[in-house]
């Protein structure tokens, strides 16, 4: 029997009218979604604040139990999942079977977090006993981007769930099944009570309702730098925490002693994976001069010999941009490139939503393909001569997300990586990485230093109590 369908997958109506469900790479129609509107924000509030208090005394070793099982469904439902990833988000199987695999894996950690110490006991100079206590923060809410649907709700809807919270989770209204309706369904099949997680599909009138909600005291944003601001301010107006995942343009540094063949197998992975729709793509690539030459012929030879079609009907590289919006600023930055002199050294072309991974040579500041962030299958490459440059040149700009280095002498890399200021660095690897066990978050425009996953989610979705208690009350001097 599928875990979703049509006719039933939004058990509670909103009012917003419906949304068309399209296929990226086709155009065509997979159905039909609800949207919320800022009433239905309201309401969801208050049904979800109706169900916490019950789910926050509810024992962790149940709590536990249905976010394991969550985690074993999208296992079971893999296949179903794995073409709604496809199919909506304009995935290729490969990274559909990532975000499930990492989604289940959200799932048996957050089921972790629920028996984890909730406090101390604190020394004090009153005869009392003195502690602090980890409580649920009530209601959380989780607005999600389109590129990482389900791991980008996941990520923060689990381990909301296992620590006592309720949430509401606004998916970009363009993947509102596979990053919104498909955790539902999975949820309620593992035992989630009724009132606790809601979805509410919607455009920025949902998510600025979700951020002015006074029964809504924690948002958690993952999203573009812009959008960010504006919730961060919201949120800031409203004396509300924001944990804030934004944009990023993230160098790869390769050194002079990297194997070329190794840099650019990394490269290629890192600036075109998922059509390089992803906060951590590599968006710089920064290679010693002596590597130059031969680092954007092979990086260029990479790019031509990929292949790009409909991920749902043949077996290729890289899918399609998820709509013409974003078709649209991905080859405006590219020829905006060119016309300041960048050089074309592969791409530059599309046919529909499939845009050829590209490659540009002779960047500096002022290309728009490097100075900003793409969003796109696009890897601007520069020179570099000494590691004094490299390092001023990774560390401009406005962002601080991931960094990858490739060198031979690792201790090195380390060095190097400690002068660029970044939320994530890796030595010898790409950029884009992601595990449910990590603190992953960014800095400067890149995030507020918020962290998500591990040991950071105690922080991101509780609030810390302190508690005293007396045998006796005190006296005081009035």
């Amino acid at each position: 029997m599928p875990l979703l369908d049509p006719k039933t997958w939004q058990p509670v109506r909103l009012s917003g009218g419906e949304s068309v469900v399209v296929e990226p790479a086709t155009g065509e129609s997979l159905g039909t979604v609800d949207l919320a509107t800022p009433e239905d924000v309201t309401t969801g509030a208050q049904s979800a604040a109706a169900a916490q208090s019950a789910w926050a005394r509810t024992p962790h070793l149940v709590r536990a139990a249905v976010l394991r099982r969550a985690g074993d469904l999208f296992g079971e439902h893999a296949a179903e999942l794995r073409e709604w990833l496809v199919r909506e988000s304009g995935s290729i199987p490969g990274k559909a079977d990532f975000e499930l695999h990492v989604a289940a894996q959200e799932c048996y950690e957050a089921a972790a977090l629920a028996s984890r110490p909730t406090g101390q006991v604190l020394p004090s100079d009153q005869p009392r006993l003195s502690y602090t206590r980890r409580v649920p923060a009530g209601v959380v809410g989780v607005i999600a981007p389109f590129n990482f649907p389900l791991i980008l709700a996941v990520r923060s809807v689990a381990p909301a769930l296992a620590l006592g919270n309720a949430v509401l989770l606004k998916p970009d209204p363009r993947t509102a099944v596979c990053g919104g309706l498909s955790l539902a369904a999975v949820l309620a099949e593992a035992g989630l009570p009724e009132g606790l997680f809601h979805v509410l599909p919607g455009g920025a009138d949902a998510g600025q309702a979700l951020v002015a909600e006074p029964g809504v005291p924690l948002i958690s944003f993952t999203g573009s730098t812009a959008a960010g601001r504006a919730v961060g301010e919201a949120a800031g107006r409203h004396l509300k925490r924001a944990h804030l995942e934004l944009g990023g343009n993230s160098a790869l540094v390769v050194l002079a002693d990297a194997d070329i063949e190794t840099a650019v197998a990394q490269a290629s992975w890192g600036s075109f994976f998922h059509q390089g729709q992803i906060c951590m793509t590599t968006g710089r690539h920064l290679v010693h001069a002596s590597l130059y030459d031969e680092y954007v012929e092979r990086l260029a030879a990479k790019a031509d010999s990929l292949a790009v079609g409909d991920p749902h009907c043949e077996q290729v590289h890289l899918g399609p941009v998820i709509d013409r919006g974003q078709l649209s600023r991905i080859h405006g930055l590219v020829e905006s490139s060119t016309a300041r002199g960048a050089v074309l050294a592969a791409g530059g072309t599309h046919r529909e939503l499939f845009y050829r991974p590209t490659v540009l040579a002779g960047v500096d500041d002022d290309t728009p393909a490097y100075a900003q962030e793409v969003f796109g299958p696009v890897a601007p490459v520069r020179p570099f001569g000494t590691l004094d440059e490299a390092a001023a040149l990774a560390s401009a700009g406005p962002y601080g997300l991931s960094l990858g280095i490739v060198t031979r002498d690792t201790a090195l890399g380390l060095e190097l990586a400690d002068r660029i200021p970044t939320g994530i660095a890796h030595i010898n690897d790409q950029t884009v990485n992601d595990e449910a066990v990590v603190p992953f978050g960014g800095v400067a425009a890149s995030g507020s230093g918020a962290r998500f996953g591990g040991e950071a989610n105690l922080d991101a979705f509780t609030e810390l109590r302190w508690t005293t208690v007396r045998r006796e009350a005190p006296g005081h001097p009035f």
